[in-house]
């Protein structure tokens, strides 16, 4: 079915893993008031912060896929399928398509 095609495949799992190495910033997006970065590369989503921060991806019909709150540092969430994701980070919501 079309609509579920932005929706992971059964099985797939969505976790955020924390990352040491630098990540250029390509597509991103800055809160300077939680010192919060969203760099999105190559099917992959980067959240950068100083401060605990709840991330919540969510599939294009708003259902919730997933949440968790990320401590400071750098942290990936790699997609297996392609589609377009809403992504809230504290304050910022921006829309994604991989």
């Amino acid at each position: 079915m079309i609509l579920s095609a932005a929706l992971p495949a059964v099985g797939q799992s969505l976790s955020w893993e924390e990352v040491n190495a630098p990540v250029p910033s390509v597509s991103q997006m800055f809160d300077p008031e939680q010192q919060t970065e969203i760099i999105v590369r190559d099917g992959e989503i980067f959240v950068r912060t100083s401060c605990k921060v709840t991330v919540k991806v969510f599939s294009i019909l708003g259902q919730l896929i997933s949440q968790k709150e990320l401590s400071p540092g750098l942290h990936r969430m790699k997609f297996n399928s392609r589609g377009v994701y809403i992504l809230r980070a504290g304050t910022l919501t921006r829309r994604i398509t991989l």
